[in-house]
């Protein structure tokens, strides 16, 4: 199967200014966002990513676009609903210091598969359509382009951060402990019997993620290498 790029859009204003922006319309990256943005996408100008899908919401379309415009072979952003931010309903647009106060907060931080947010989705949902949509892309993209093939998906925070609880294997409880920074990458690679995490949270070099091209097709390994194998 392919390996999927995990980016999450550029800091913005919202993130910026202590607000859950959630699926509020016309939230852009700030100054610093949009930097980060095309370092993210300088990063990646090397690699031949074979597609770029992206939530429809403003920040995560700036940095699909800011990817595929840098590619050696630009490729047309592509919009799926289903890594749109999570349905924080009523929460949508609060103050994190103000909703910290809220009993759900502790529901949210603690026992997050059960919580649902007032007039919006519950965090279980949210994971299980963004890895429906992760699956699927990454099905299609295999197909049409190989087991080696590259792709990166532009989502946000809560959304990613669930994708890589189910690559690493863990409940969903556990989520909270995973950190997934505005504009930072995180590489999955899907095997017929397993994911494999490449990389997680990374800022820097993405040298080393295209795996080598094969004379001829043949499925990727779901096998670990025992004793930690010798590295990309």
């Amino acid at each position: 199967m392919a390996t999927v790029l995990l980016v999450r859009h550029g800091r913005s204003a919202a993130n910026s200014g202590g607000v859950l922006a959630g699926r509020s319309p016309g939230v852009l990256l700030d100054e610093v966002g949009q930097q980060q943005a095309e370092a993210t996408a300088q990063r990646m100008s090397a690699l031949p990513v074979a597609a770029v899908v992206s939530s429809p919401l403003e920040r995560c379309q700036q940095t699909a676009k800011a990817i595929a415009e840098s590619l050696a072979k630009p490729v047309e952003v592509q919009l799926d609903d289903r890594f749109i931010e999570c349905g924080y309903g009523d929460w949508t647009g609060g103050e994190l210091k103000k909703l910290a106060k809220d009993p759900l907060w502790k529901v949210v931080q603690g026992h997050p598969s059960a919580a649902t947010f007032p007039a919006g989705e519950s965090i279980r949902d949210m994971q299980w359509r963004a890895l429906t949509a992760t699956r699927e892309w990454d099905g299609k993209i295999s197909a049409e382009h190989g087991a080696q093939a590259l792709w990166v998906a532009v989502s946000h925070g809560d959304v990613i951060k669930s994708i890589l609880a189910d690559a690493l294997g863990t409940h969903l409880d556990n989520f909270q402990r995973i950190v997934v920074d505005p504009a930072a990458v995180s590489v999955v690679s899907y095997t017929p019997l397993r994911p494999f995490v490449v990389r997680f949270n990374e800022h820097g070099d993405l040298h080393g993620i295209a795996p080598p091209r094969r004379r001829r097709r043949r499925a990727a390994s779901s096998d670990a290498a025992v004793g930690g194998g010798a590295g990309s």
